[in-house]
């Protein structure tokens, strides 16, 4: 089943004025790159590259250099393909983070392409079983409103199902505190609260809001810090007991071999968009299960990365939550394919059992919603 072609659709769309507000600052679109791997038989295959706030970049690397390296390769040899690319780019020759974003749609589509081919859905092929996975609402949403504003856009998540919520915080620590304690006063205790800062905390702030953390049981702080600046992380450690969790921009198995080494961060990350793809995800997985580190994947943008999200989970034995993208109106989940998931009354959901990652998507939705350039956050 050999590769015949390559293409990767940038896409955008924009969000009106006053969209959410986080750390790394206020949300004024939503960019995807969507990748679509075509076989000798016909056979077609989805992924998702994540876009790196860089998607045409993203978009023209796939179609040019990588496109280049795997044609006419054999569709089933994920591994093969995979280390091709880690010889000729991502090893030799540098574009680091992008190449990681870039071969991970590749790789993702062409999982979808295997399960479609063998008529299998994505968990069995990847030694899975349809079991329930725990989810929590997450996604760009819950983000830095008034306490009573929160709390009333949390709660019809909460109505749901939904068992645990993430919040945004990295405004201030005093407002940031007092958000966690509405979501906890309006919920109870058997809510469980996760907090994202995305990268918008100082080292000052997380020794400020660290003790509060603990003081309300929340379940992780993640990325109050880039990826890089490990100092930072190893310094925040010491203030408190919530765990530190990130992975979502550490790329490859071999960025996470250094998250292991320094045995700081205790929840991991990956996500399949931007990590390297299915085959490395699985990798890094494997890497954690051996030290018990859970791996609770990123999962936005869109509808397909967050189905094979779901497949994944339920394919390793030191899965933890999935991420529910709950904020409105993202027409990458709800419009460029079928429906990705669905929340359970228990707060799980199902990978999905049709063959391969079990999405159609709608070429014509790629048509309508090209790329738009430039930054999207300001």
């Amino acid at each position: 089943m050999k590769i015949v072609d390559v293409r990767a659709f940038p896409t955008s769309f924009p969000l009106p004025p006053g969209g959410p507000r986080l750390g790394i600052g206020q949300a004024v679109k939503r960019d995807a790159v969507m990748v679509k791997v075509t076989t000798e038989d016909g056979i077609v295959g989805w992924g998702e590259s994540h876009h790196g706030r860089a998607h045409t970049a993203i978009a023209k690397l796939i179609e040019t250099t990588l496109r280049s390296l795997i044609l006419g390769m054999d569709a089933f040899d994920t591994t093969g393909i995979n280390a091709r690319i880690y010889k000729y780019q991502l090893a030799s020759h540098g574009m680091g983070a992008a190449c990681a974003m870039a071969m991970s749609g590749i790789d993702m589509a062409l999982w979808d392409a295997k399960g479609k081919a063998l008529n299998l859905p994505l968990y069995k092929l990847l030694g899975g079983a349809s079991r329930a996975v725990p989810a929590y609402a997450g996604g760009v949403a819950l983000g830095y409103q008034p306490p009573a504003e929160l709390i009333d856009e949390a709660a019809p998540h909460m109505e749901a199902g939904y068992k645990a919520v993430k919040l945004r915080v990295g405004d201030t620590v005093r407002h940031d505190i007092a958000r966690m304690e509405a979501v906890r006063d309006a919920f109870g205790h058997e809510l469980v609260i996760l907090t994202d800062a995305n990268i918008g905390y100082s080292i000052d702030q997380v020794r400020q809001v660290m003790p509060e953390m603990d003081r309300l049981n929340i379940g992780w702080l993640e990325e109050p810090f880039p990826a890089h600046d490990h100092h930072s992380y190893s310094q925040a450690r010491g203030y408190g007991a919530t765990p530190l969790a990130a992975g979502e921009n550490h790329f490859t198995r071999f960025e996470f071999t250094r998250v292991l080494e320094d045995g700081v961060i205790t929840i991991w990350q990956p996500d399949l968009s931007k990590c390297g793809g299915i085959t490395e995800a699985l990798r890094i997985a494997g890497m954690a299960s051996a030290f018990k580190i859970p791996i609770h994947p990123h999962s936005s943008m869109t509808g397909v990365n967050q189905a094979a999200s779901i497949h994944f989970l339920a394919a390793i034995e030191n899965g933890g939550y999935f991420e529910a993208d709950i904020s409105k109106a993202n027409r990458f989940r709800d419009e460029l394919c079928s429906t990705p998931w669905e929340i359970r009354a228990d707060g799980t959901v199902l990978p999905n059992t049709a063959p391969g990652i079990g999405v159609e998507v709608d070429e014509r939705f790629l048509e309508a919603y090209p790329a738009i350039e430039g930054p999207g956050y300001v």
